[in-house]
């Protein structure tokens, strides 16, 4: 929750200096902007890199047909559950009447020095070289291999949580004061409100078709078992993060009379890579922008097939750290959508404005996943005594 309070002190000076300053402080803000942009879009290929190969690596240890089958219930939850946030989205927002009208885009003042760090690699060639090394560390079990991905790891997250995330409350002001002085800001933010509050409503309708197809697996009151998963959404609401709430989660999801073994093997697994609410968030957020933002064009519902299906692939490379997913998500937006440096800064803002219920529908998903791989696990044993 400071990283919430942080950010709106952030996006609220950022307005202020734009509407006060003269020139020259708004170039300041715009090279402090561009400093700090510029290392994040730097650090997404090794993101990618790191997290999805160790994710791979780690995938591919035993587990068996339990493995697969969570893992393709998880891909296609968070699958659909982006699907279902574009159609909707794509429906409301031009009956609401967002266009490009809503928003200018910034004529892009300079700063006082020209300032970028390249990528290492592509958003592409860093996903599939994630897979070459995950695929690959399973499949020859090399120890040390394995270890030098591991420790990458934990060092970008320890980069994301010490250093990334604690300056995107500078470089979100730095945009929008950048806005503010060239007139285009406060427009733009009119329509913060209606996304977030479409974004939460979608996540609640999201858990209840979560929560009836895991009922009628289970012969189970759907709304019974959301109930039991009342500590786990609220201890997420509060702690942001999946991982940390998995104690509870697990509690939660053995009052609903599934299998231990199922619940202490699923739910941790799908900390790490089932993000609907998350995937959610961030294709709501995304379809406003490319509405609202001068310069970007909306591609249709075929046209965001692809990004959906990346963004599930994508998720899995989140780091387990508030704002997390988004910033795995970086690439996709900038690459395939051609977000600029303005519409990231507005995503990561609408993001993180969200955050804690995005990471409460994550982890009462993984709920609703555990109950369905009970209730298959169980229909096979019955066919098997049959």
């Amino acid at each position: 929750m400071k990283l919430i309070l942080r950010l709106l002190i952030g996006i609220a000076v950022g307005i202020i200096i734009g509407l006060v300053a003269n020139e020259w402080t708004a170039r300041l803000m715009v090279t402090i902007s561009d400093i700090i942009g510029s290392f994040i879009f730097f650090m997404v290929p090794l993101i990618i890199i790191f997290f999805i190969a160790a994710g791979i690596a780690n995938l591919g240890k035993g587990g068996g047909k339990l493995l697969g089958s969570t893992i393709g219930i998880a891909y296609l939850s968070t699958v659909l559950a982006g699907t279902f946030a574009v159609s909707v989205a794509m429906f409301v927002f031009p009956l609401i009447g967002l266009s490009g009208s809503e928003a200018v885009a910034p004529e892009g003042l300079s700063g006082f020095i020209e300032f970028e760090i390249e990528p290492i690699a592509g958003v592409l060639t860093a996903l599939v070289l994630a897979f070459v090394f995950g695929v690959g560390i399973a499949a020859t079990e090399a120890t040390s291999f394995k270890r030098v991905i591991d420790e990458g790891q934990s060092m970008i997250e320890m980069i994301i949580r010490k250093a990334i995330i604690p300056l995107l409350p500078f470089y979100i002001a730095g945009v929008l004061a950048e806005m503010a002085y060239e007139g285009a800001v406060f427009e733009t933010l009119g329509v913060f409100g209606v996304v977030l509050a479409l974004a939460v409503s979608m996540h609640l309708i999201w858990l209840v078709i979560q929560y009836t197809v895991a009922g009628i697996v289970n012969k189970e009151n759907p709304f019974r078992l959301m109930k039991n998963m009342v500590p786990a959404y609220v201890t997420a609401l509060g702690t942001m993060s999946s991982a940390a709430t998995i104690p509870v989660t697990v509690n939660a999801v053995k009052k609903n009379r599934i299998k231990d073994s199922i619940a202490d093997f699923v739910v941790p697994l799908c900390a790490n890579i089932h993000l609907s609410g998350s995937t959610i968030t961030i294709l709501t957020a995304a379809t406003a922008v490319m509405y609202m933002m001068p310069g970007l064009e909306f591609p249709g519902f075929v046209g965001m097939i692809p990004v959906i299906l990346m963004l599930g692939i994508i998720m899995i490379a989140a780091p387990g750290v508030p704002g997390g997913a988004v910033m795995a998500a970086v690439g996709i937006l900038s690459s395939m959508l051609g977000f600029n440096e303005a519409a990231i800064a507005l995503m990561i803002a609408l993001y993180l404005a969200q955050d804690s219920f995005g990471t409460a529908t994550n982890v009462t998903g993984d709920g609703a996943i555990a109950l369905i791989m009970n209730g298959k696990e169980q229909g096979n044993s019955d066919r098997d005594a049959a």
